[in-house]
């Protein structure tokens, strides 16, 4: 059975491009958001292509961590997880059996990047305070603090981070495997992707780090005041 990797993020969070990353490995496979059929399902959210992304996946839970385990086909599955997708009370007994990593931006970016594809935006819809709450109740049941990553470093030292968290992790580090990766689609990537994905589907690796602060609107600043208290709690722990 893989060694499963379980990456944590909210939207717009450059967690595509660290699923190319690890897809770039000769020895991992990735899946991508497992639960966001499960999620549509349960929230009722009118989210683009819902039913194709329904009819995608298994539609309970139970199903989607039963096809989780079900990967004998490479050595790693890294697991590209969005933190709304697991709301509260939902069984978590399944962590245990997947090494964690939680990846973090500031929620200001976020925001601006989530206004680009959609028309309204809510505390819930990116995830930020949820991710904090599955950051110490994933500590909890391990027992330890999981690594995080910030964005912003990612981005401005790929290879450097990357290698860190695979040392972290207890991963091999394969010289050149997991900063550059060849450009367009994959068979992995969620049926969302047509609508999402336009970016990393033409990059061929980690973008430059963004420079200088985004403008919002004063209600999508009050939000991103709001979120910042959680964004750093979670940084408090950044690997690097």
């Amino acid at each position: 059975m893989a060694v499963r990797i379980a990456g944590w993020s909210g939207p717009r969070n450059i967690s595509t491009a660290m699923m190319r990353a690890w897809e770039s490995r000769p020895d991992c496979s990735v899946v991508d958001e497992p639960f966001y059929g499960c999620y549509l399902l349960e929230s009722g959210a009118q989210h683009p292509m819902r039913e194709a992304i329904i009819q995608s996946q298994p539609k309970t839970r139970e199903g989607v961590e039963a096809q989780l385990r079900a990967n004998r086909a490479s050595a790693l599955q890294y697991e590209k997880h969005m933190t709304h997708h697991m709301p509260r009370g939902a069984d978590l007994s399944w962590v245990v059996e997947a090494r964690h990593v939680f990846l973090i931006r500031s929620p200001a970016r976020v925001i601006a990047s989530y206004r680009q594809k959609m028309p309204s935006i809510t505390e819930d819809d990116i995830g930020i305070v949820r991710q904090r709450e599955l950051f110490d109740e994933v500590s909890e049941i391990l027992g330890e603090r999981p690594p995080v990553l910030d964005s912003a470093d990612v981005l401005a030292n790929p290879e450097g981070v990357l290698r860190a968290l695979c040392d972290t992790l207890g991963v091999r580090w394969i010289d050149g495997s997991m900063t550059s990766w060849a450009a367009g689609t994959r068979p992995s990537d969620g049926v969302w992707a047509s609508h999402w994905y336009g970016a990393v589907e033409a990059s061929t690796g980690f973008a430059p780090p963004v420079v200088g602060a985004p403008v919002l609107d004063p209600a999508d600043e009050a939000l991103a005041s709001r979120m910042q208290e959680h964004y750093e709690a979670m940084a408090a722990f950044k690997l690097i």
